[in-house]
């Protein structure tokens, strides 16, 4: 049975920071693209960041010197660490996994995902 289980959501003032981890089973994690996506309230889910199982990284472009996306191979874990948050970062942050290629967005696409974490960023 394939799990993604993510944490490390929490509130925030605008310019801090908060990093998030995604742990994956049952799933061949060393062949996937892993993603993260961003649902702000009342609105779609988007992409945020993708890494595949060669550590290529791709960014939206609006988190671009701001997020990171990396991976622990040996723990099965992924994580986005958040600098700079503003306001608009608010909302639940979701993992993902598919097989490649690697891309970066089209939720409806992805096989696999994760229940949420919140994030909320205060002014």
């Amino acid at each position: 049975q394939v799990r993604l289980v993510e944490s490390g959501g929490g509130s925030v003032q605008a310019g801090g920071s908060l990093r998030l981890s995604c742990a994956v089973s049952g799933y061949d994690y060393h062949s996937a693209c892993i993603s993260w996506f961003h649902q702000a309230p009342g609105k779609e889910r988007e992409g945020v960041a993708s890494i595949d199982h060669d550590a290529k990284k791709i960014y939206a472009d609006s988190v671009k010197g701001r997020f990171t996306i990396s991976q622990e191979n040996a723990e099965n874990t992924m994580y986005l660490q958040m600098n700079s948050l503003k306001p608009e970062d608010t909302g639940m942050y979701f993992c993902a996994a598919d097989p490649p290629p690697c891309r970066v967005g089209e939720p409806a696409t992805w096989d696999y995902w994760g229940q949420g974490t919140q994030v909320t960023v205060s002014s």
